[in-house]
């Protein structure tokens, strides 16, 4: 062979391989900015709020979105100088924010990086069975998962996070949970503060219990069976008793209660009111006036503050019984916009649609809670559904003990189903709160209550319902329903 040939050959295969260094270069590259989940707000705050990154779409297409999801293995300073070991999806601890449009076609690569099976869960999305992401869809060491699916569902606020058999609080608890935001016209046209890491905050709140090294405590004696994991130090986005600087009149919070095990009483020092826009599955039809609002473990609720009455220079907490959550430092009180009236319309199921009741029972306690009596099995189907079926649903709570530190230190059992949004009709045969008569795929009942709720069931497959104290769930307190004749 000729020189000039070799030269040709040895050119062409070192651009060749620069290409692909530049390619490789790009793609860590865009691993590194999606790495960096968390930034502060307040300059020259060491403890302000972090704010959750968007997470980048990889897709130009506007009517498509992809993403990359890693669950790594990481360290987290909680304490300055102290560093503890955690989970983080594409960073130290929770993951970014994944925001998608109703409509979307959304695919999104999730990638294993743990030593241990994980599965990630789409809690509050109504998604085929298999696109669920229930313990059926575990994602091996060194795996990737690659769901697809279309958003078919109004704005909403939902979360994703583990459901690993048995081992759903342990990697909750070590930092495995995201908030995932669905937009539509009618988001993008109400007159309510929607400048993301401005004037509307994510709040994901969540208890942690340390060991004397500052390391994650969760090893799990009889108390925590009974009440589920309780730690005594609150996080909000990852930070200890954080705070954020105010610099508008009104601020939209959308709050997650994404603790294992603990029932929050949220309230602002001063009796200051609040308003509540939306529940868990999307928009109330209009604001709801509260002073005090409670969530339960898998529970979000959006609300708007309103700081106008505030003088500058005024610190509010955010408590929840004797807890300080955070504070907020009011600095400025901009855009004092008025907020709506109606939100949105709310079709309301009507009962005689119905076509089956079923009725579903938190029993037991410690690791003997239930369901109906029984404890889950993989391999059994609890209750066949039809596809596009609507059903009422009552489910009641005989539990007895100590658990969740509600109401009394009572057990409440937050319920959650999969792949659909409930309507409830009524609490003890009345009609439920006002911040209750949107959509909700988790609802709290306590001992003695019998909460009746209706939805339709639009996706075939295998989905989960079950308590969200993580803890029960993971020692049995769940079952499995099949929609349709397929998987």
């Amino acid at each position: 062979m000729s020189r000039n040939k070799w030269k040709i050959i040895f050119f062409f295969s070192l651009f060749t391989l620069l290409g692909w260094g530049f390619y490789m270069f790009a793609e860590m590259g865009d691993r590194v900015l999606e790495t960096e989940t968390e930034i502060g707000n307040n300059e020259g705050d060491t403890n302000s709020l972090p704010i959750p990154k968007l997470l980048k779409d990889r897709n130009p297409d506007p009517d498509v979105a992809e993403f990359y999801l890693e669950a790594q293995h990481a360290t987290k300073e909680f304490f300055t100088g102290e560093k503890t070991n955690t989970y983080g999806y594409n960073g130290n601890y929770l993951g970014p924010i994944i925001q998608v449009r109703n409509g979307e076609k959304v695919k999104i690569k999730v990638k294993n990086e743990l030593d241990d099976p994980t599965t990630v869960h789409w809690h509050g999305l109504e998604v085929p069975g298999e696109m669920d992401g229930g313990p059926h869809q575990e994602i091996y060491p060194g795996q990737t998962w690659e769901p697809n699916f279309t958003i078919n569902q109004p704005a909403a606020t939902l979360w994703y996070h583990p459901h690993l058999l048995h081992k759903t609080g342990e990697q909750v608890f070590k930092g495995l949970a995201g908030l995932f935001y669905i937009e539509d016209e009618v988001s993008d046209d109400l007159n309510i503060p929607n400048e993301y890491g401005e004037n509307d905050i994510p709040l994901v709140v969540q208890d942690r219990r340390f060991t004397s090294d500052n390391q994650f405590d969760y090893n799990i004696g009889m108390r925590d069976m009974m009440t589920g994991i309780l730690g005594d130090t609150i996080l909000v986005n990852g930070a200890i008793q954080p705070s954020l600087e105010i610099s508008e009149a009104k601020v939209r919070f959308r709050i997650l209660n994404g603790s294992n095990a603990r029932i929050y009483n949220f309230y602002l020092s001063d009796d200051m009111p609040f308003y509540q826009i939306a529940s868990d599955g999307g928009f109330l039809e209009s604001p709801v006036k509260l002073s005090n609002l409670e969530l339960s473990p898998g529970e979000r609720a959006e609300v708007i503050v309103d700081f106008s009455k505030a003088d500058i220079g005024d610190q509010i907490e955010l408590r929840s019984d004797d807890f300080e959550v955070m504070r907020f430092k009011v600095k400025s009180k901009n855009n004092n916009i008025d907020l709506p009236q109606e939100l949105v319309k709310i079709n309301k199921i009507p009962e005689e649609q119905a076509t089956v009741k079923r009725s579903f029972d938190f029993q037991g306690m410690g690791p003997m809670v239930s369901i109906n009596g029984k404890q889950f099995n993989m391999e059994r189907i609890d209750e066949h559904l039809d596809l596009n079926a609507t059903e009422i649903w009552e489910v009641t709570n005989s539990a007895s003990g100590m658990g969740g530190m509600g109401r009394m230190g009572n057990v409440g059992h937050p319920f959650h189903a999969h792949g659909t949004q409930f309507q409830i009709l009524e609490r003890n045969g009345q009609t439920p709160p006002p911040n209750e008569r949107g959509w909700k795929d988790t609802f709290l009942v306590y001992p003695g209550e019998k909460v009746k709720v209706i939805a339709q069931f639009k996706y075939p497959g295998m989905f989960m319902y079950h308590c969200h104290i993580l803890e029960h769930e993971d020692a049995g307190m769940m079952g499995q329903f099949q929609v349709g004749s397929g998987k």
